[in-house]
């Protein structure tokens, strides 16, 4: 990359049907990073990230990524939604979910050659799913799944790649590859977003941590972040956490 990427959020909101969702939310973070995105339910996790993608309109505030408005960087910004966001009863076959990643390479007049071909294989290799590049994609188990629309993403080759909830309804074994492939990119200069549930991993899984509920509770290192204090205030009592020193403490009562 020629610059260092960066998302830069400032005084953001966002509301759905005349309804706030998200009230002045300001963050920032650079390249090489692995931000796991933590908060209850309905705290604005996926919302934020859309808005971030420029895929929902704002009411107030802005959002740059490696220094520019969205619009003028988006081939550079991969997405892995939800599964259940996805129709998975479209017949399409794994290899072409994966091809699809190339569009933003092509001209629009342009249909994917052999150099995208080749690309989507050396990424459905990465995460080990070459062996089902001719199935289609609605035959796959859930962690198989979530590894091909991963594959898609990393056939973008993009600089920022946002996960919703990667890890929901996958086997163990397909976790590990997904937050290995995850490190790797981290490592090599990617910015990673990962909206997540799993309070058990989410400090071992991220280097920085943006805890949500709304409004901003908390954002930096995750061991700065992931504290018992800022736990109760995102979660309003109702969450627990392991404990460094003392395995699993309940936040609250």
């Amino acid at each position: 990359m020629s610059e260092v990427a960066k998302v830069e959020v400032k005084d953001l909101s966002v509301s759905y049907y005349g309804n706030r969702v998200l009230e002045n939310i300001t963050f920032s973070i650079s390249a090489g990073q692995l931000m796991g995105v933590i908060g209850p339910n309905g705290a604005g996790k996926s919302t934020l990230m859309k808005a971030v993608l420029g895929l929902l309109p704002v009411d107030h505030g802005s959002i740059q990524v490696f220094g520019q408005p969205v619009p003028q960087v988006r081939k550079r910004m991969a997405y892995v939604p939800q599964r259940n966001q996805v129709d998975l009863d479209f017949p399409v076959l794994v290899e072409d979910v994966v091809v699809m990643g190339r569009f933003p390479h092509l001209k629009w007049w342009s249909r994917p050659g052999k150099k995208d071909r080749e690309v989507a294989a050396q990424c459905l290799e990465q995460v080990g799913m070459m062996d089902f590049s001719k199935r289609q994609i609605g035959e796959l188990s859930g962690g198989q799944q979530q590894r091909v629309f991963l594959a898609r993403a990393l056939a973008q080759e993009a600089d920022l790649i946002i996960l919703d909830e990667p890890f929901v309804g996958i086997d163990v074994t397909s976790e590990q590859i997904i937050i290995d492939i995850l490190r790797r990119l981290r490592n090599g200069g990617s910015t990673l977003f990962v909206v997540h549930h799993d309070l058990s991993k989410a400090e071992s899984y991220f280097d920085s941590i943006l805890l949500l509920n709304r409004r901003l509770v908390a954002s930096g290192p995750a061991a700065c972040v992931f504290n018992i204090e800022n736990l109760q205030e995102a979660y309003q009592g109702k969450a627990a956490i392991f404990s460094r020193e003392e395995g699993m403490v309940m936040v609250g009562t």
